[in-house]
């Protein structure tokens, strides 16, 4: 991951507030918990590998000032039915290639899908049918880092993440440092539809949590070296 310059940390750096609306959605938008995915139009929605379709949690388009992923549009599918941590597998000190399939053990694939899309104009025909559909809406701001150099600790793209552990930097097999682009708090849920199958070790029976509710930072592969080179970073 790419540290950014020491000046513009003092300064501050660009960043957007996501902040989840309450009236549920009727129709497809580009920002939403839920709703209907936009995806390219070789993208299927992804599976787990168990099988079972994976829930998209949130999407949204990414505001053009967040370089180098400016203009592209961001999907979180999650599996209902496996809720575990991210455990990087390195290989000459890179993520393993094709590292979004690699398996997470003790699973034999990963049980998550974080897509960049660059040419997702339409959405599909389907919603999300176990969260709540609901909006979301980015809010600029500038992240000031703390006394200790952490950003905000909120629902957010942009900025510097706020690690709760210490920083993780991680290169891609296509040989690029991955750079920091959103951060999910610890402990987030969303809301599921009343009847949805409970998901294992989520905080509530109406609820779905992201890899144990933990907080999330996603790093992304700024040389898009695929839709789907962003890796998921867990801590509490």
């Amino acid at each position: 991951m790419v540290e950014p310059d020491v000046r513009d940390m003092r300064a501050g750096l660009p960043a957007h507030a996501i902040v989840v609306g309450t009236e549920a959605l009727a129709r497809p938008t580009r920002n939403s918990v839920g709703g209907w995915p936009f995806l390219n139009e070789d993208q299927e929605w992804p599976e787990c590998f168990c099988g079972d379709r994976m829930a998209l949690f949130f999407q949204f388009d990414i505001p053009p000032d967040l370089e180098p992923f400016g203009g592209d549009h961001l999907l979180v599918f999650h599996c209902r039915a496996h809720n575990d941590a991210s455990d990087p597998q390195l290989t000459d000190g890179r993520l393993v290639p094709r590292y979004w399939d690699a398996p997470q053990p003790p699973y034999p694939g990963p049980f998550w899908s974080l897509l960049l899309q660059r040419h997702a104009r339409l959405p599909v025909a389907e919603s999300e049918p176990s969260l709540c559909a609901l909006p979301l809406t980015l809010r600029p701001f500038v992240d000031h880092p703390n006394a200790r150099g952490l950003g905000a600790q909120t629902f957010k793209v942009g900025g510097m993440p706020s690690w709760a552990q210490y920083p993780e930097f991680y290169r891609c097999a296509c040989g690029a440092d991955l750079v920091y682009l959103c951060q999910v708090p610890e402990g987030m849920e969303f809301a599921v539809h009343p009847g949805q199958p409970e998901q294992p070790y989520s905080i509530g029976a109406d609820t779905y949590g992201l890899f144990l509710s933990n907080e999330v930072y996603l790093l992304a592969c700024p040389a898009h070296c695929d839709p789907a080179a962003v890796w998921p970073v867990n801590q509490n």
